[in-house]
């Protein structure tokens, strides 16, 4: 039998397919993989602007003797920015002596 007799077309085939099978299911795996680091990113993102809102609203207490009545107080005197296209954020007084109630929701 000779050694380096090449076998037969029909063979050589498969390992075609099985390479390409095998591509597509490491792209698949990958790509799986960066959406979900991407959406704890986000999550991770809109969680560090709640603590930042709350941040800022116990330190305009600490200074002013009151809670903010409104985000727009913190925009205006403690530097507070976020994109809106991105974030919803509640902002709910329960009083001018009580930490407000903040929840931000990402928008898709």
């Amino acid at each position: 039998m000779n050694r380096f007799q090449k076998s037969p077309a029909r063979f050589q085939g498969w390992g075609r397919i099985a390479s390409a099978a095998f591509f597509l299911l490491v792209l698949a795996l990958f790509l799986l993989g960066l959406d979900s680091l991407s959406g704890t990113t986000a999550r991770q993102e809109a969680e560090g602007l709640k603590n930042f809102i709350l941040q800022s609203a116990v330190h305009c207490y600490a200074l002013e003797g009151f809670y903010p009545d409104s985000l727009g107080y913190l925009e205006d005197h403690y530097g507070l920015q976020y994109d809106r296209d991105k974030y919803v954020v509640s902002y709910e007084i329960i009083g001018s002596n009580l930490m407000p109630d903040v929840s931000v929701i990402t928008l898709s």
